[in-house]
């Protein structure tokens, strides 16, 4: 996907999503940054200049209709990146329906909803949907079960896309990083009590090049799944 494409970006304001931003903007691309309020998206069209933005809230799904009706939806898009994410620990045992629900909107039905909106632009651009997934969307471990199975629901949601949408020459990938230096991490260390050493950790810019590698494909090949590890 060389020169002037257009990209929807979620999660553009920290860690994976800033990263891809970053490159895409610096090679001229069009940028489409969704943020969750007015405030949050003056500062990304400041971060950066030319971008258009777009504000919902993935937290709220169920209004995202409402918001899109209320500003100009692009008219073009050559691929929608799927990079926001939250997380929040703790055993099933205390899980409450608040924690569940906010990460299963926020990781999975906000990006269910945005694709709906956007398919129409995506099949007539022959476009490309990238779920930025999760080490945890393929193995659950204790006390990441309300994440893992928002993420195990997102492989579900790009798996039956990609079925779905393939006649329409939509291409489709989930991208599975383990752990990456970003505040998400900063904020998982927390949560499990332990000091943070984002050097242990994958550099965002790392992860950023294997979405990028996966956009600018030709036509005739599509990664479906990439799962990229600490290389140290």
């Amino acid at each position: 996907m060389a020169g002037m494409a257009t990209h929807l970006i979620t999660g553009a304001g920290s860690g994976i999503g800033a990263a891809v931003a970053r490159r895409l903007h610096e090679r001229g691309d069009e940028l489409i940054l969704l943020a969750r309020d007015a405030g949050r998206a003056k500062e990304l069209a400041a971060r950066y200049p030319g971008a258009r933005t777009l504000v919902g809230d993935l937290a709220d799904p169920d209004r995202l209709s409402w918001a899109f009706d209320k500003q100009p939806m692009p008219d073009h898009l050559d691929s929608l990146l799927h990079i926001a994410g939250i997380v929040d620990l703790g055993p099933i045992g205390e899980l409450r329906p608040k924690t569940w629900h906010q990460q299963l909107n926020v990781n999975l039905i906000a990006p269910a909803e945005i694709t709906r909106h956007l398919l129409p632009q995506l099949r007539a651009s022959r476009g490309h949907v990238v779920f930025v997934n999760s080490g945890a969307g393929l193995n659950a471990h204790a006390e990441w079960g309300a994440y893992a199975a928002s993420k195990h629901g997102l492989k579900a949601l790009a798996d039956s896309l990609r079925h779905e949408e393939h006649a329409n020459g939509v291409r489709v990938t989930s991208v599975y990083p383990g752990r990456t230096a970003s505040p998400m991490q900063a904020k998982v260390h927390s949560q499990e009590g332990k000091e943070y050493d984002p050097s242990r950790f994958i550099d965002p810019e790392s992860v950023a090049t294997t979405i990028v590698m996966a956009i600018d494909l030709p036509a005739d090949a599509e990664v479906n799944d990439l799962t990229v590890r600490p290389g140290k």
